[in-house]
This record gives C-alpha cells, structure tokens and sequence, in this order.
C-alpha cells in the first residue's frame, strides 16, 4: 500500500483506505500552475525540479495538517484527563505562579539586586537618613499635639469670657423666641390649637 495513496486526515471516515487517484484532476488547468506565464520559474529551475519541490511541498503540508489534527485531539484528552483528575485551569495558573516565583528568587538578577538592596540598608547614609527621618516625625508630632492643646486652651477661655456668655444668652434667648418652651424636648400646646399633637410626625 501506497502511503501517497492512503488517506490521512484523522476525522475522515476513510482513515486508512486506500484512496483511488485515477480520477484526479490533474488535466484541469489551475491558476499559477507551471505552464501560466504569469507565475514562471525561477533561474536555474527545471520543470522537473520545480514538480518535485511542488509534490514535497503538497506532502510537507498535508504533514502539518495532520500534525495540527493530532495536536489538536491531544489537547482535548489532556484537558479531558485535568478535568477528571479535578486540575482546573485556575489551579494550573497558581502553580505556574508559584513556580515562576520560585524562579524568580533562585535567578541571578534577584540575588544580585537582593543583595545590593541589603547593602543600602546597612550603609552609613540610609542609617543616617533613617534617623532623621524619624526625628522629624517625632518632632512634628510633638509639634501637632502642643498645637492641639493650646486650640483647646484658648476656646476653653473663650467660652468662659464675658463676650462669648453674653453671646450664648443671646442666642439662648433668641431660640425661646423661635421655638418657645418646647426647645429643650417639652411639649407646649397652644391653647387655640384643637388638633391633638402627635409625638413622631411623619417627617
């Protein structure tokens, strides 16, 4: 058996028949075809190498063909075998994570730039910059908490000067105006109104 014969595309029904080729369409003219002067050969090119470079070429790609068609099937019953094994896709992308990362630190690039970053933070001046760094935090800390302190000192005075008491009796006096006796959460009917008050209106 002929293996240019047989038919190779693994979802035909005929995989592995021996395909009869006395009815091919070799007498139709096709388009870029040897005798179309509009495609013509290379120099240095015979007919007879040019039908066999283009008979290699036809069996190279019904090869990739079926090499995609078995890699594609492939991929399918791995997938099939993740799945029943309970691999999800996600689980794949944590491990591949995990194991760029391993990767990562075991490089030459991480160890070279973890021990640089070491050297940094044990030298004379990130030691130095630390600590004033911190000084300057304490001391505007210290700064806000006095600052804080003397505003609270001074509206406490404020509210015991003579002005602000007779500031707040104003406006005392004034709200006893608007809103009368019932300010402070009493109610106070009118003795004209007739309708019964309700303790939680509806607004």
């Amino acid at each position: 058996m002929d293996p240019a014969s047989q038919d190779i595309n693994l979802n035909s029904p005929n995989k592995g028949l021996v395909v009869d080729q006395s009815d091919s369409l070799s007498d139709v003219p096709v388009e870029g075809a040897v005798g179309n002067s509009a495609n013509p050969l290379p120099p240095g090119l015979t007919e007879e190498e040019a039908e066999e470079l283009r008979t290699e070429l036809t069996k190279v790609e019904e090869e990739i063909n079926t090499l995609r068609q078995v890699l594609s099937a492939k991929e399918r019953h791995a997938t099939d075998l993740k799945r029943k094994l309970g691999l999800s896709p996600l689980n794949e992308l944590r491990q591949n994570l995990t194991k760029s990362w391993q990767d990562v630190q075991t490089s030459n690039a991480y160890l070279s730039a973890s021990a640089t970053l070491d050297d940094i933070t044990h030298s004379e001046a990130y030691k130095k910059t630390q600590e004033t760094l911190s000084q300057a935090g304490q001391k505007t800390s210290a700064a806000l908490t006095t600052v804080g302190t003397a505003i609270t000192r001074r509206l406490g005075d404020m509210r015991n000067s003579a002005t602000f008491k007779s500031f707040e009796d104003k406006m005392g006096n004034l709200k006893y105006k608007v809103v009368g006796p019932r300010g402070n959460g009493d109610v106070v009917s009118s003795p004209t109104d007739t309708t019964p008050t309700q303790e939680n209106p509806p607004f």
